[in-house]
């Protein structure tokens, strides 16, 4: 890979997690009108599938061999339905700040899958940049407001199983992505995996009458923060290492945090600011890292 392509690979990994940064203000605005979190989560993948099948219909990329199906199928009801619930049901039992905290738990789940199924590298630069991105997420998530979820003894142990199970299985689209997005496109992937984790929402979907307020947030859930996000996402990881990919993509809470602010007025605090800097020093340290492997690889 050239080192044009490896940046572009951060760079589009970066956008990714700037548009996932977006899921939790447009999710709140969403609930300020009446809806549910696991009606949220239905209407991103119904909408976001939407989408994908125009994206499809128009390029012509429907096409999935019949030996791939039981993946996708796999993908679908556990990285879309199955996540989705469990980081709902994270926030539900939780609230927001334990179940930032435990989804990314997720770049030291890619680490060790990566190691077991793809073969990658754990070196000691990887190891450290995935501890000071824990950090760095424990911060964010964490302060100011988010220390009395720890007063509160909302770190129950079924927050907490919901929580690393949410970590684990978003954890596998990087996995599921590093093996098979060499072969098909992401629409084609989602124009899958998006019907089949909304009709595994679905049972357990209470359905309101909605504004046009909370149409629009629904909307942008969907095409900003899921169809652009996982073309942008999957672009991004055809240039990189799972592991490295998956330490850029927890900027996504740094992005959620400024939003916030900007928004709504929600300070970072000490603890937050710090957080923050954890994250972006370990993806300036992949960078770096994957830098100097490259220079020392290369001819003489």
């Amino acid at each position: 890979m050239t080192p044009v392509e490896s940046k572009a690979g951060y760079a589009y990994v970066l956008l990714a997690a700037t548009l996932w940064g977006m899921i939790g203000p447009l999710a709140l605005l969403a609930f300020q009108q009446g809806l549910t979190p696991l009606e949220v989560a239905f209407w991103r993948a119904t909408l976001g599938a939407l989408l994908f099948m125009i994206h499809v219909s128009i390029c012509g990329q429907w096409q999935v061999h019949r030996a791939d199906l039981p993946a996708f199928f796999f993908f679908g009801l556990v990285c879309v339905g199955l996540f989705y619930g469990a980081f709902q049901k994270t926030v539900d039992l939780g609230g927001a700040s334990v179940a930032a905290v435990l989804l990314y738990t997720a770049p030291a789940w890619v680490a060790l899958l990566a190691w077991l199924f793809l073969g990658e590298t754990l070196g000691r630069i990887k190891i450290l940049a995935v501890g000071l991105t824990l950090l760095g997420v424990l911060g964010v998530s964490l302060g100011p407001d988010g220390m009395t979820a720890l007063r509160d003894g909302l770190w129950s142990p079924a927050a907490v199983g919901y929580g690393l199970l949410s970590g684990l299985t978003y954890a596998l689209y990087y996995i599921f992505g590093k093996r098979y997005l060499n072969k098909y496109s992401a629409a084609t992937v989602m124009v899958v995996a998006l019907p089949i984790g909304a009709m595994a929402l679905y049972p357990f979907v209470t359905f309101h009458e909605k504004t046009f307020v909370a149409w629009t947030a629904l909307s942008a859930l969907a095409l900003v923060s899921t169809y652009g996000a996982f073309l942008a996402y999957c672009a991004g990881l055809r240039r990189l290492e799972a592991t490295r990919a998956s330490v850029v993509a927890t900027f996504e809470p740094v992005v959620a945090a400024l939003v916030a602010f900007a928004w709504w007025g929600e300070r970072l605090g000490y603890l937050g600011i710090l957080g923050a800097a954890l994250i972006i020093f370990a993806v300036l340290l992949m960078v770096r890292a994957e830098s100097e492997t490259r220079s020392s690889c290369a001819p003489r």
